[in-house]
């Protein structure tokens, strides 16, 4: 062997043993010159909290309370690490903290983010704002984070946080030396850190830390943490189609016999800013010659099974009714001259809802979208405007989408009626919130990344149609959207409509038909959501089995184009789980094959029950009418059935089983539109299977608690076994 590979072996040995050290050195007691250790409080099984300074506005007041009878069925965990490895630091103008990070540890989370899952080697701003260039400025940027060793670390303020995710070393930190760059082989442009810094301009943080066996169960710990999942009416999980702003009472009613005319029936029907006499700012009264007489209207539309969603952004126009009584509450500046309500006062949000609740509630309206609740600084208040409250401009804007959820979702609650609608911005403690986040962003890859990464944050996101260029991309878009927190249509600028691509029609209605077929599942999805944290669309990283070995690439030096031989990360970002069971695997124009990473344990085709893998990555050729969908080994899928019982209304459910494993799964159903299932008023079916003596599977369902809410009649059916007997 020549000199040169002794000392290429030299230099991989000697970078495995600094690895090695490194590993052993993270879990030791360390020492950062001019921190100070944290001390943290145990606050619940799973949850511990520190705090430092003094901090302003808490958003977790902006989430319900904890779920605490959940969190304890969850058993407790320990302390993820070392305590005296965790500091903070005060200067005159920031409050500091810094977390371990081991160096093959995986970061997820940090809000809705449209590229990558994994947020180890990045820096970010967390702001609320448009989705632009800078990481971080996104419509929810929550600053939780999720480790693949099995924590999470919530850092609750209000202010802007700048988050370093293994980005930057200080000098006393446990780190390998550095590696000289002309003849170190394994020389990094990012060397590697041991730490996540964070920090805010301020006088102090509050920081939670939340364990658990698994991923999900950190999620879970963090969603019950903040009150749990919402649990929307069943109208909220249907279709949705919004109007043209200019349209008319009468343009409605015509839209809707369309649709009736091509069989796409509407559950919601949302109205753009024109039902309003005065829109950018708002007025939040009714257009009086497009929308004459809005109790007749709202009431033709239910008659006809149709609930009415209202569009608004909260800027205040001096034609409103409701100006001249918010104004003593209005910020310094205004808002496309509309004024800024300052609704961290409880004055401001009682005239609030009482407008909306005499014009707008009172006749039926079913809630509302909040649009422009984010950013772009060209648009909303300066930092240094001021608030009659007296609270920080900042602070008032990272909180107002979810100020305005908590609002109206505690508004509703209390008439006993749910809500389901749309919001430009969230925060921390969003899962409780009946609101679903939308955007402008409109690539399709990133609207599936921001559905998978939005579960890691407490967030629920819909890739929502506007437009396509194309019958197939058309499809596409459709199937993604009928898998997520909503099914919407929002093609009002383009005026595209379910048929205007005739060769794919009868695909879209299909599509549309398959997600409302499955409302069994997907709300009792939503449910376990509600009750265990658990989201009803997440990501694979949560996926117990799922392996989450990422593919690097590039890192060739090249003087010109890669100057400091940066690598980029190649992750499973376009596929996810809905529910405890459905692999979800979009397609994107253009593609006749995609590959599918299948968790381990055994995988079934959701149409045809056929075995498809265990543990690998797959390629299938995919089929424009379908949306590949697969099933884990034992996996009851409960349905909507096409077959009719007799001498009632109500179909019967259509009970489908993959693979060979025995299972239990829990069917929940309730009134669909109230709080009543908090007092026990709700069905849980037990649908159970077995093995019989000769190793035939049977299907069993009982009620658990009552059967007032019953889907109906189960009918059985055995999908692998009908492909058995197929083959």
């Amino acid at each position: 062997m020549n000199k040169s590979k002794n000392n290429n072996l030299l230099h991989k040995l000697l970078f495995a043993v600094i690895i090695v050290c490194s590993l052993h050195s993270y879990s030791q007691n360390t020492f950062i010159s001019g921190m100070n250790n944290m001390k943290w409080e145990k606050v619940m099984p799973g949850v511990w909290k520190a705090s430092f300074g003094t901090s302003g506005l808490n958003p977790l007041e902006y989430s319900n309370p904890p779920k605490t009878a959940s969190i304890l069925e969850l058993g407790d965990t320990p302390f993820p690490f070392a305590k005296a490895s965790t500091f903070y630091q005060l200067t005159p103008e920031r409050a500091i903290i810094r977390m371990p990070l081991d160096p093959l540890e995986k970061i997820y989370g940090l809000g809705l983010e449209f590229e990558g899952v994994n947020r180890r080697g990045g820096v970010y701003t967390l702001k609320v704002d448009h989705y632009g260039g800078v990481k971080g400025y996104t419509h929810a940027p929550v600053p939780f984070y999720v480790s693949s060793k099995g924590y999470g670390v919530l850092i609750n303020t209000s202010k802007r946080l700048k988050i370093h995710v293994g980005v930057g070393n200080r000098k006393d930190s446990k780190i390998p030396d550095p590696i000289d760059r002309t003849t170190g082989e394994n020389w990094s442009a990012q060397p590697l850190s041991d730490a996540i810094e964070a920090s805010i301009h301020g006088d102090g943080l509050e920081i939670y830390v939340f364990t658990g066996n698994t991923s999900l169960e950190v999620v879970q710990r963090y969603n019950l943490f903040c009150g749990g999942g919402t649990l929307p009416p069943k109208w909220g999980l249907g279709f949705w189609h919004r109007m043209h702003t200019t349209s008319t009472a009468d343009d409605v009613l015509k839209e809707i016999s369309d649709f009736k005319k091509y069989n796409f029936p509407i559950d919601v029907l949302g109205l753009e800013p024109g039902w309003q006499s005065f829109a950018y700012p708002c007025s939040f009264d009714w257009d009086s010659t497009r929308f004459p007489n809005p109790e007749k209207f709202v009431k033709t539309l239910s008659d006809d099974g149709i609930k009415v969603n209202l569009w608004e952004n909260p800027y205040v126009a001096p034609s409103s009714t409701m100006f001249k009584d918010i104004k003593p509450y209005t910020g310094s500046h205004t808002v496309w001259l509309g004024e800024v309500p300052d609704y961290t006062i409880p004055e401001a949000q009682k005239i609030l809802l009482n407008h909306h609740q005499k014009n707008h509630l009172d006749i039926g309206i079913s809630g509302y979208k909040f649009d422009e609740v984010d950013g772009y600084d060209s648009w909303l208040w300066p930092d240094h405007a001021t608030f009659p409250s007296g609270n920080d401009a900042v602070e008032i804007r990272q909180l107002y989408g979810q100020m305005i959820q908590k609002i109206f979702g505690d508004h509703f609650k209390k008439q006993n009626k749910r809500t389901y609608g749309l919001v430009r911005a969230s925060y921390i403690g969003a899962s409780s919130s009946p609101f679903v986040i939308y955007s402008d962003y409109y690539g399709h890859k990133g609207y599936v990344t921001a559905l998978v990464n939005s579960s890691i944050s407490g967030l629920q996101w819909t890739p929502e149609i506007r437009s396509a260029k194309s019958a197939e991309e058309w499809v596409r878009r459709f199937q993604t959207v009928c898998f997520s927190p909503m099914m919407l249509l929002n093609a009002w600028a383009s005026k595209t409509k379910p048929w205007s691509f005739p060769e794919v029609t009868n695909i879209v209605r299909d599509n549309i038909k398959l997600r409302k077929d499955l409302l069994p599942y997907l709300y009792t999805a939503f449910y376990k959501y509600h009750q265990k944290g658990i989201p009803p669309f997440r990501a694979m990283v949560l996926e117990s089995g799922f392996d989450a070995k990422e593919l690097i690439i590039g890192g060739k030096l090249d003087g010109e184009t890669n100057p400091y031989e940066e690598q980029k990360r190649m992750e499973v970002t376009d596929q996810y789980m809905m529910g405890s069971y459905i692999l979800v695997a979009p397609v994107f124009t253009g593609e006749t094959a995609r590959k599918v990473v299948l968790p381990k344990g055994n995988w079934y085709d959701f149409y045809t029950g056929a075995f498809v893998g265990n543990g690998k990555t797959i390629t299938i050729k995919t089929k424009l009418e379908q949306i590949p969908l697969f099933v884990k080994d034992g996996g009851i899928i409960p349905m909507v059935s096409s077959k009719k019982l007799k001498n009632t209304d109500k179909t019967s459910l259509e009970v489908r089983h993959y693979g060979t494993k025995e299972n239990t799964f829990e069917l929940y159903n309730d009134d669909g539109k109230t709080f009543n299932y908090e007092n026990g008023d709700y069905s849980l079916l037990e649908l159970k299977v077995s093995k019989k003596n000769n190793g035939k599977l049977q299907g069993q369902s009982k009620f658990v608690n009552n059967s007032k809410y019953s889907y109906g009649k189960v009918n059985w059916r055995w999908m692998s076994n009908e492909t058995q007997n197929r083959q």
